[in-house]
């Protein structure tokens, strides 16, 4: 039996055995012309695991004729970009091109990645750097203007599904396998091939007929794909905003519920909350503000699981609430006066008056306490009304 793992062992060797990614590889899409044109150009592919950046990289350097040169950013360091650099250079004289591949190029740092950048300038490397984060953030923006990014896609439960029949075809199992943990093993992956994969020669590996029961004793809980400070958890949050936001409450436990299982802090989720009630209900509901931070209190005492009755009722709460924005852009406008006229004197009937000098000077002239008492003068400085009328 092979001791390659079958993700490796159904690794793509050309890009018509790619599954996915149509955006970058149909007709006319920038992969398919920099392999006809045989002009490899630096790359960043940005996308989560297993949707193939290792693997196109590769394909684009057999595709164009240049060595494939590998470094994991995570194991490699400035001695190895070094003796890569140097080799890349006696290709070059004997007229070869040099492909670097970087796997996880953001966990190099600012200095590791500025060494790259005369050698992709001068056309020494061709430079291809795999990121499951945001390059915006992790990539430095010298090296991100001398390169394209790519974002390569979850792949689809159905291009899943074609990983899967190819892989069993591969291993003549087609016989061993019921279609519905086929379609299990497909919803378990995440849009991840090589989870897929990985799930699929473990659930075989049993001897016996897979089965979804033996797809699940295979492949046990999958832990969602969620950083708490990646993009996901960036992405998750902003989702669940903005699903409360549109008063769409089935979206808004869904996100939910996403943070709570990937193992969210659940004081950051009130604390999430607690804003909303003001920034996004406001003046339409005074009671959200008292539920939300009493949700966050409720959390900070009896934590979870048992919070999580807290969290529900407070998420289905604020999206049912209707909404209003004038907290907020109330807000930004007094912040904005306040930033204009940071040091305009408070007027003298505004002002306290404990001594009988200060009231002879007109403090606290005119004012009375009464309900909605409105003074003639107002209660603006007088630069500041006049630009306020």
């Amino acid at each position: 039996m092979s001791r390659v793992p079958l993700a490796e062992a159904m690794r793509p060797t050309g890009l018509e055995e790619v599954i996915g990614q149509s955006h970058l590889l149909a007709a006319g899409e920038i992969l398919r012309q920099i392999v006809a044109k045989k002009e490899p150009v630096s790359l960043i592919l940005w996308g989560p695991p297993g949707t193939g950046k290792t693997t196109l990289a590769r394909i684009i350097a057999k595709e164009v004729d240049a060595e494939f040169v590998e470094l994991s950013a995570v194991t490699s360091g400035k001695k190895d970009v070094e003796k890569v650099i140097e080799h890349a250079r006696q290709n070059w004289n004997l007229n070869l091109r040099t492909i670097l591949f970087v796997d996880e190029i953001h966990r190099f740092n600012k200095a590791q990645q500025d060494a790259f950048l005369p050698h992709v300038e001068s056309g020494l490397i061709t430079l291809i750097g795999a990121t499951t984060e945001n390059p915006s953030f992790e990539v430095i923006n010298p090296l991100l203007s001398r390169t394209r990014v790519l974002v390569l896609q979850p792949l689809a439960k159905d291009e899943i599904i074609s990983v899967i029949k190819r892989a069993l075809k591969h291993l003549k199992a087609t016989k061993n396998i019921t279609p519905t943990a086929i379609d299990y093993l497909a919803e378990l992956s995440g849009g991840d091939a090589r989870v897929a994969l990985g799930n699929l020669e473990l659930a075989l590996s049993f001897g016996k007929k897979v089965t979804p029961d033996v797809v699940k004793a295979a492949a046990q809980k999958r832990v969602p794909g969620y950083d708490k400070k990646g993009d996901m958890h960036y992405d998750v949050i902003s989702a669940f905003i903005k699903s409360m936001r549109g008063s769409d409450v089935t979206a808004t436990l869904y996100y939910l519920s996403r943070m709570i299982d990937a193992g969210e802090d659940p004081k950051f989720i009130a604390r999430r909350m607690v804003i909303f009630a003001s920034e996004d209900v406001g003046l339409a509901g005074n009671g959200a503000l008292a539920l939300a931070v009493a949700t966050f209190q409720a959390i900070e005492r009896i934590g979870l699981p048992e919070g999580n009755y807290s969290l529900y009722h407070c998420a289905t709460a604020l999206a049912r609430s209707p909404k209003s924005r004038e907290i907020t852009d109330l807000m930004m406008e007094a912040k904005q006066l306040a930033g204009r006229f940071p040091n305009s004197p408070v007027p003298l009937h505004l002002r306290n008056a404990p001594t009988k000098l200060m009231k002879d000077l007109g403090y606290n002239k005119g004012y009375e306490w009464k309900a909605d008492f409105k003074h003639g003068k107002g209660f603006l400085p007088d630069d500041v009304q006049k630009h306020s009328s």
